[in-house]
């Protein structure tokens, strides 16, 4: 078998077989295959793409270049949420323990954020003594004991994923949705999960800009990983303003504690209604959605969804008297207000502009080795459809350093508003299955 052929196979729209897949991917982790020619063929596939069934093989192959997570010792369904990411994207922090609470288990595998936030361990880091160090052993026996627990993702996991994508990072091949499809689900079949409910983002402050891109990048993820026999849906949802009103991680953290509540922002919480009613589902605690979400709202009402985040707090030595005195959390110095220069209605907040100046600010990375400011972070006080009067705070700024120049021109610049009523687009553009 040689790579030029596979190349020159692929080049011309034909289809890869499971063998040469696994030839392709075994011999480029293992380094016999080099950079030039996966590059070619990364090309390759970016113009030609790849059928379903390629997408399979190539994504089973990638899991196997690594350290696949065995779960089968927890109980229960095991279900995963993936989202695609996006500004103040709390639902992870909120989902894990209101699903846990309505007894399904959720055995998470999380990363640190490289962007406008930190991601998931980063937020939860925020609570004073949180950690993710533990064993696998200890990570199971906590699922088992109270539905929820949090461990960082290893190092081996997926290694051929890694490699791929920082070459193809550096010869524009990254936007292949054959190559996204499969490196996002590779680490989550690797992660062990039975189940796989996917947040596919849309809008300016998303990785898919457009509906159309973000549809069929569900649908071909959704195809893997029930082609894979893990059962998987996805859920189309908004990104073209930021999700709830806190951008930065212990902003988000007590965010996240009064939406499990019932108190935090409608979108936050419809969202996360939505997503965890079909964790639910696939769990088989409920029929259909509507009666998991009735679950889940119960839960939310009578304290349970916030007592198992405590419980899952605990359990991993963050201290839960942030949950019942949140000015424990990491506080910035100093607060800004940035008013209205003008009287309408908000008609648009470009969510990515956003996220940048909350990574400016310190609370997101510009780099893997960068420093997050736990504490520092904005609060959105107006969104889409609000009416402003001049001299309204539209956005409250908590920094460490008293100079937030840049960061107030960037949100100036974020937010237009109108003299009509403006639009507010919805939540949830389409589900499938």
């Amino acid at each position: 078998m040689r790579m030029v052929d596979m190349i020159e196979k692929k080049r011309d729209g034909n289809e890869l077989s499971k063998e040469e897949i696994d030839f392709l991917i075994n011999g480029y982790t293992s380094g016999e295959i080099p950079d030039y020619q996966m590059a070619a063929m990364s090309m390759a596939i970016y113009y030609q793409g790849m059928t379903q069934q390629e997408r399979v093989y190539l994504t089973e192959a990638m899991v196997k270049s690594g350290e696949q997570i065995d779960l089968s010792a927890i109980s229960g369904i095991k279900v995963d949420k993936h989202s695609t990411g996006g500004v103040g994207d709390t639902t992870t922090l909120v989902l894990a323990p209101l699903v846990a609470a309505v007894g399904v288990p959720v055995a998470k595998m999380s990363g640190r954020g490289l962007g406008h936030t930190g991601g998931t361990i980063d937020k939860l880091e925020a609570v004073p003594g949180f950690h993710v160090e533990i064993s696998n052993e200890e990570f199971i026996k906590l699922v088992n004991k109270n539905n929820v627990a949090v461990i960082g993702q290893t190092a081996n996991l997926t290694p051929a994923d890694k490699k791929l994508y920082g070459l193809r990072d550096v010869t524009a091949t990254v936007n292949s949705i054959p190559l996204i499809a499969s490196s996002i689900m590779s680490k989550k079949i690797a992660s062990g999960a039975d189940a796989i409910v996917l947040d596919v983002k849309t809008g300016n402050g998303a990785f898919m800009k457009e509906i159309d891109d973000a549809i069929e990048l569900a649908k071909a993820m959704v195809e893997i990983g029930n082609g894979v026999g893990r059962h998987t849906m996805a859920i189309i949802s908004d990104m073209s303003q930021p999700l709830g009103y806190a951008i930065g991680n212990a902003l988000e953290v007590k965010e996240a504690i009064d939406t499990l509540q019932g108190k935090g922002p409608q979108d936050l919480q419809d969202l996360c209604l939505t997503l965890g009613s079909h964790m639910v589902v696939l769990a088989k605690k409920a029929e259909t959605p509507q009666e998991a979400r009735r679950m889940l709202l119960e839960v939310m009402e009578n304290g349970k969804a916030l007592e198992t985040f405590k419980l899952f707090l605990a359990s991993q030595g963050g201290d839960v008297s942030v949950i019942d005195d949140p000015t424990k959390l990491p506080t910035a110095k100093y607060t800004f207000e940035v008013k209205a220069r003008e009287t309408g209605y908000v008609s648009e907040i470009v969510a990515d502009q956003i996220g940048t100046a909350a990574m400016v600010l310190g609370a997101g990375r510009v780099t893997k080795d960068s420093t997050i400011d736990l504490a520092v972070g904005l609060v959105l006080n107006k969104k889409v459809g609000d009416f402003v009067n001049v001299g309204d705070p539209i956005v409250t700024i908590h920094s460490n350093n008293e100079n937030v120049e840049d960061v107030t021109k960037r949100i100036y610049e974020a937010y237009t508003l109108v003299n009509e009523p403006a639009k507010i687009p919805p939540l949830v553009y389409k589900e499938i299955m």
